[in-house]
């Protein structure tokens, strides 16, 4: 269906909150990919906050001071961050099993708190915004700083809901991507589930075709045995792939119509008028001989006379226009594909919508002015095969 970009997997460090299936297309996707440069980008993010909150005390007197407080808020929070990520993952309680989550981050974040104050005074103590005995174990549990403590506390929340919420949009996007997957395997069994309904039903139409002339003239009937064999073939060989150039699909309709002729002989005429530059165009393979074969079934040979197929195929834009024409006794009044006779018409249908869905493509069954049946089938134009080769080469 389609051209499909999958991001590969990259290993950071064990408590790396960086998202597993990640592109690296971007200089910062290639850094974060590892461990030291994802400690890098976030020493440069917490050193951003810490001089973006200072910035209203900027021009004041006592401005350096604050900045170095920020800086050492920011710089701390932003060495634990990694423990409490891999903290979060190391416990063994499952999401279901909120309540025990709950209580161990409760005890997590009183230690985690009491760490982070301990350092942050260790900081400031080095910077100089702070006196040394500030760091004595009455100092630090002291009424005085029992409400910077609690902010503190609040502070690992916001980070633990930062980082819970992270790990949803991964979950979000994992599931996204599998169903995506789903969807793209489900789409492909179906197309496979088509075409395997479509060569039997080619098959035995064939066999019927070759039954009629064994008696009446084996000669004949062994040149239609041959075509039929290299039919199967070229079946066999496109059965895995679901477009194909053409060309290709132009050589297995001629087989076909080989075997057609030798049936109706010059009651049936062919008039082949493709455009070289759509040679190598992508198209469903088996979608052009049902289309054939239905206008032989139910339009040539219900006149005596016979008539005339017109295979036609031109690029119009970026659009592949393909048209099978006949002059037989034309669609019946009230005439629906819904209720269409047979299997090819429906059958192709069906596949056309499932390679080119949302409307990128086109299918319309009438009746011409001039009598018989016109099939039009426009397609997004892409080139594959030998053409594209040549082109990308040029």
């Amino acid at each position: 269906m389609r051209e499909e970009v999958i991001a590969a997997k990259t290993t950071t460090s064990e408590w790396s909150i960086a998202d597993p299936v990640r592109t690296h297309t971007t200089f910062i996707g290639r850094l974060a990919s590892k461990w030291w440069g994802l400690a890098l980008i976030g020493a440069l993010v917490c050193t951003a906050a810490g001089t973006l909150f200072a910035l209203p005390e900027f021009g004041t007197s006592h401005w350096h001071d604050e900045i170095r407080i920020y800086l050492a808020q920011f710089w701390v929070w932003g060495a634990l961050t990694p423990a409490i990520v891999w903290l979060d993952r190391r416990l063994p309680y499952s999401g279901r099993a909120l309540g025990r989550r709950l209580a161990a981050h409760i005890l997590a974040s009183i230690v985690f708190t009491e760490i982070y104050f301990y350092v942050f005074t260790t900081m400031r103590a080095l910077m100089g915004v702070a006196p040394w005995s500030s760091l004595r174990i009455s100092q630090l549990f002291s009424p005085a700083v029992i409400g910077w403590q609690i902010w503190c506390w609040l502070i690992y929340w916001i980070i633990l809901g930062g980082i819970q919420a992270y790990q949803y949009y991964q979950r979000y996007m994992n599931s996204e991507l599998r169903l995506e997957r789903l969807e793209h395997s489900y789409s492909e069994a179906r197309l496979n589930a088509l075409r395997m309904q479509l060569d039997p039903h080619f098959l035995f139409n064939a066999l019927n075709t070759i039954s009629s002339h064994v008696e009446r003239d084996p000669k004949l009937t062994r040149r239609m045995i041959e075509h039929l064999g290299d039919l199967l073939r070229m079946s066999l060989e496109s059965k895995d792939r679901q477009e194909v150039p053409l060309a290709e699909e132009l050589a297995f309709l001629e087989h076909y119509l080989e075997i057609q002729k030798i049936r109706f002989g010059d009651q049936l005429r062919v008039v082949m008028d493709i455009a070289p530059e759509v040679k190598y165009a992508a198209v469903p393979s088996m979608f052009i001989q049902p289309l054939v074969e239905n206008a032989i079934r139910h339009g040539i040979s219900r006149r005596a006379s016979g008539g005339t197929i017109v295979v036609r195929a031109k690029h119009l834009g970026d659009r592949l226009e393909v048209r099978i024409i006949d002059d037989g006794v034309g669609l019946p009044l009230g005439w629906k594909i819904e209720e269409a006779e047979g299997l090819g018409l429906s059958i192709t249908r069906q596949r056309i919508d499932g390679l080119h869905p949302n409307g990128a493509s086109r299918f319309v069954v009438r009746n011409r002015k001039e009598g018989g049946t016109e099939v039009d089938v426009s397609l997004p134009l892409r080139l594959v095969g030998d053409e594209k080769s040549e082109r990308a080469s040029a």
